[in-house]
């Protein structure tokens, strides 16, 4: 009796949905953007484009846009900014993007945390 209790609840989800779908396929709205995806989507094949292109083309005309994840080959988050150490007893410079680098990890141990940070370059 279970399965065919599943059956009609399947069932009457179904032609709700249908009911549903049948008034959104009725809405003006939904039909122009439906229109306007077709347009695009048919301009893209003609100037053989991907959705890819499309978006940077469109953060081009609109760098708010480009603030979208389109691109995520470049990753999720921008670059450290490049910082540069000169040592004054040795001349040596340093420059790195995370403060992980062998060489300045020497100099703190060696010279302190404070003092190699005071080194940093502008």
């Amino acid at each position: 009796m279970a399965k065919i209790n599943d059956y009609y609840q399947k069932k009457q989800l179904m032609e709700k949905l249908s009911e549903e779908l049948a008034k959104l396929e009725q809405d003006q709205a939904l039909k122009g953007e439906l229109e306007f995806e077709n347009k695009v989507r048919n301009l893209m094949k003609e100037y053989d484009k991907s959705p890819k292109d499309v978006l940077q083309i469109l953060g081009a005309i609109d760098p708010s846009i480009a603030g979208a994840k389109a691109d995520t080959s470049t990753g999720s988050r921008p670059k450290r900014p490049m910082k540069t150490y000169k040592n004054p007893h040795t001349g040596e410079v340093v420059q790195t993007r995370g403060g992980n680098h062998k060489v300045l990890n020497e100099w703190r141990k060696k010279h302190g945390k404070e003092t190699v940070q005071s080194w940093q370059q502008d």
